[in-house]
């Protein structure tokens, strides 16, 4: 009788991991090249090997139970600006709105303020205008903006319609959206939908992110979805739930990788026993850090390669810093990354040509064995690593450098990627109000076993868990998440028994288009989790908490505000700025308990 598998995967920017689990319960691993001529796809390649399955035979889609997949695509196509062409459709007036910006200078003192440039191509304003409280002030005329779309169509991959105040009333975008696809767009983005949340120029900046991201998501997705067949698909969103390949869509695939290894992370702690931990994945391309303390903790917005996303996702701070990063020295100082080595060419010591890395640094200090490693590297995969030549390119740094050895230089560089994953530490924990010496330090990702206890001893941590999936906890992590349907919206009401009861029957509704988002997946047991975003009057910081009668929400929030931001105030009228409403599939069976982590 054939094996019955399910398949947990994180397809990284430098390497893919795989985990199969068979109905007997034992789990196996592979971890891939990312990027590799020897195949199409690392992620179908990896299943299919775990499988055993021939070369050129049909993949078995009807032997896998579930795939869930964590994916970096999206992530990449905003780095690298390769994404669909985009036509911007807005209220009149506001064409500029999103080049403009909130005039926020990220560096204070620069003369030349250089802007990305925006994600849209082209911008067609319409003649429509919706006032404060959503009623209409001027009617879209369909007609007109029907035939302006016929005309530019061709030229446009994608459409994303942003209209001023159409989270409070989306009449004119739908129009919109039905007069867009009529012209022949192949996908189309509305602001309400996307990002049904109070303010113009963070949903219209969402919408364009979403309509520029998703072809090129559904184009992967769709090449995965034919490779296996039958086989049910499911991926991770930035949120830290699952949804049906169907339902990807690019606002909510950022963070899709990183967000199976929070999930790995509170499985580590469980397993641990530990009360709060930080997470500290250093993969080959990043750090990913995280903090977990019974609860997944998200935020509303992030900014990766300048582009500002708003949408539920986990609270991860990335930086630079991976095993490919590399190593720099510009007759001042040293510097690891931002930039790396990826898969391909690769640290020098892969052999195909790549610049000396944290890998490389590593490697030379003895931190690594080259006996340990299978032998893919090399011009055709077929050769070990390479220490030779990871040795010679320290050296040229080192002479560079002036310093006597590639031992020093090494070491040197090290000490960079370890302050700047002290910092990303710092910034998840000291800067949310929590001190990082509270914590143990989860360990986790393939590099990251190589500088722990550096990394642990900058932040006065005394206590470090190694998890034994440790170099393929993100795409464990998959396995440990269930589907999930989140819905928004703005309210802006008093926090008193009223607002709290407008709240309520929000949270209702919410919750039934929530329900209703899992049954559309063929879920039918959901669990609906409430929370509420309550800010102070005039104050733009919105903090989560959970429902409850007055006095106990109220409270929530100032222990949150003293917290994050040192200070209350009495005299301020609190707000339930939005309602969020989660469905969880509460149908399948506890997740698998993690290995428990080794303590260093």
């Amino acid at each position: 009788m054939d094996r019955r598998w399910t398949f947990w995967i994180d397809r990284g920017g430098t390497f893919t991991d795989v985990v199969g689990r068979t109905d007997d319960g034992r789990e196996t691993t592979a971890k891939l090249l990312s990027a590799s001529p020897a195949w199409a796809d690392s992620a179908v390649e990896g299943m299919r090997r775990l499988m055993g399955v021939a070369p050129g035979a049909p993949f078995p889609g009807a032997q896998v139970d579930a795939i869930r997949m964590g994916t970096t695509v999206a992530t990449n196509a905003l780095l690298e600006r390769r994404f669909a062409r985009t036509l911007l459709v807005t209220t009149r007036g506001f064409a500029d709105a999103l080049r403009i910006g909130d005039q926020a200078r990220p560096d204070l003192f620069a003369l030349d303020i250089r802007q990305p440039e925006p994600l849209f191509a082209g911008v067609l304003e319409a003649d429509e205008r919706l006032a404060a409280d959503g009623s209409v002030v001027e009617a879209l005329d369909p007609t007109a903006l029907g035939a302006r779309l016929a005309e530019v169509a061709p030229d446009y991959d994608a459409v994303a319609v942003a209209f001023l105040h159409s989270d409070l009333n989306p009449v004119h975008e739908r129009l919109a959206g039905r007069l867009a696809r009529a012209a022949g767009v192949p996908f189309v983005a509305l602001s309400h939908e996307v990002s049904p949340l109070p303010r113009f120029l963070p949903r219209a900046e969402t919408t364009v992110a979403d309509a520029c991201l998703t072809p090129v998501l559904r184009a992967y997705v769709d090449q995965v979805q034919t490779a296996v067949g039958e086989a049910p698909l499911w991926f991770m969103t930035s949120a830290g739930g699952l949804v049906r390949a169907s339902a990807f869509r690019g606002r909510d695939a950022v963070l899709s990788g990183p967000a199976g290894g929070v999930s790995g992370v509170a499985a580590t702690a469980r397993a641990a026993g530990a009360e709060a931990v930080l997470g500290f994945d250093m993969g080959g391309t990043s750090t990913d850090v995280c903090r977990f303390a019974g609860n997944l903790e998200r935020r509303e917005t992030a900014e990766v390669a300048g582009v500002r996303l708003r949408a539920p996702m986990v609270d991860v701070e990335t930086v630079a810093a991976g095993g490919g990063s590399i190593l720099h020295f510009d007759g001042d100082r040293a510097r690891a990354g931002p930039a790396s080595a990826g898969a391909d060419p690769g640290p020098a010591a892969y052999g195909r040509g790549g610049p000396a890395t944290v890998t490389d640094a590593n490697l030379v200090l003895g931190r690594l064995d080259p006996a340990r490693f299978p032998a893919v590297f090399g011009p055709e995969g077929r050769s070990p690593l390479d220490a030779a030549t990871a040795r010679a390119a320290l050296s040229d740094l080192a002479a560079r450098m002036d310093l006597p050895g590639p031992e020093a230089a090494a070491e040197g560089f090290l000490a960079v990627a370890v302050e700047q994953t002290a910092q990303a530490v710092r910034r998840i924990s000291t800067e949310r109000g929590f001190d990082p010496r509270d914590h143990a330090l989860v360990a986790f990702g393939g590099a990251a076993g190589q500088v722990a206890c550096d990394v642990a001893e900058a932040l006065g941590i005394d206590e470090v868990l190694c998890p034994g999936q440790g170099s393929v906890l993100s795409a464990w992590g998959m396995g440990q998440a269930r589907p999930t349907v989140l819905r928004q919206a703005g309210l802006e009401a008093p926090l008193d028994g009223a607002g709290l009861g407008a709240a309520a029957d929000l949270a209702a509704r919410l919750g039934a288009e929530a329900l209703a988002g899992l049954s559309a997946q063929g879920i039918d047991g959901g669990e609906v989790q409430v929370r509420l975003g309550l800010r102070y009057d005039g104050a733009d910081a919105v903090l989560a908490v959970p429902p409850g009668i007055e006095g106990e929400v109220r409270q929530a929030f100032e222990v949150a505000h003293r917290r994050l931001f040192g200070f209350t105030e009495t005299d301020r009228a609190v707000l339930v700025a939005r309602v969020e409403a989660e469905a969880v599939d509460a149908t399948l069976p506890p997740p698998v308990r993690a290995t428990p982590p080794r303590r260093s």
